[in-house]
């Protein structure tokens, strides 16, 4: 759909017609924090955990939340009802709004509020099949990776590096332990326990993150998380990725070395049928 209708500021629009002021914090600052939320046959997936994040990232900058879980939805519901597509990538936005350039919060500014949504593309059987390359970097970023901010040009620059190097992700090290990729939380794999890097203020917690620890004790696999050395990356067995549009996928090397068996292993099989499973349910 080449021009799609969008929300923005109280008005369903044609995206081609959508405006904001130059003035606007998002713009000017990177004032701001979005969402993304996947469709599978025009119903939001796991929206409460997605909304509850939405909340946490506005509350963590001082962004006055402009709606309700239920006033959310509603509007994210009149979007994906107007896109012809029935699985759907909804991304919503919300800056602190239009004020006078100035790097302090303004006061009694309105927030600004944007919603589309698109097309959902997901890996390939191929793909899935075969697995993925992916390059690592030095994790450059602020210390605010637990806040989904709008501000993403340390995000841009992994995913350039990733793109120059044909692979499909940047995976991050801070200080000699995983962090997360560019658009993707990491996990590895020894002896059939699913290992990911702690839920704090250096990763980005997907939605997936709680998805994967909920599949994993409903399938009887160990998980744990913890700070994962460089070392252990590489020497892992299996090392997945998981996403709103990778689900989960599987990686079989990290800079030309290969993972493991150099395939796709049994537990990214296991949890790709139980992601599978949930999304059906």
């Amino acid at each position: 759909m080449d021009d799609p209708l969008v929300y923005l500021n109280g008005a369903m629009t044609p995206l081609s017609e959508a405006r904001i002021p130059v003035l606007d914090r998002g713009f000017i600052f990177g004032d701001g924090v979005y969402e993304v939320i996947p469709i599978y046959g025009r119903k939001m997936f796991r929206s409460g955990q997605h909304m509850a994040r939405l909340f946490r990232s506005l509350a963590a900058i001082g962004i006055p939340n402009p709606h309700d879980k239920e006033q959310w939805l509603a509007l994210i519901g009149q979007v994906v009802a107007a896109y012809p597509a029935d699985d759907q990538l909804a991304y919503l936005q919300v800056t602190r709004g239009v004020a006078k350039r100035g790097h302090a919060f303004p006061k009694d500014i309105t927030p600004t509020v944007f919603i589309m949504t698109s097309q959902l593309s997901l890996a390939t059987d191929e793909v899935r099949a075969k697995g993925v390359a992916c390059v690592s970097m030095e994790d450059l970023r602020w210390l605010h990776c637990e806040i989904k901010s709008i501000s993403l040009l340390g995000n841009v620059l992994a995913a350039q590096n990733a793109a120059e190097n044909e692979a499909t992700e940047s995976i991050q090290f801070r200080n000699g332990f995983l962090t997360e990729a560019s658009a993707s939380n990491v996990w590895i794999v020894k002896d059939g326990k699913l290992m990911g890097p702690p839920k704090d203020n250096l990763i980005l917690e997907g939605i997936r993150y709680g998805l994967i620890e909920e599949l994993c004790e409903s399938g009887s696999i160990p998980i744990e998380a913890r700070r994962i050395t460089r070392d252990e990356v590489f020497a892992a067995d299996e090392v997945l990725l998981s996403s709103a549009t990778k689900e989960v996928l599987p990686v079989v090397t990290i800079d030309g070395k290969t993972i493991g068996s150099g395939r796709p292993g049994p537990v990214y099989h296991r949890l790709y049928q139980a992601y599978q499973a949930a999304k059906a349910s």
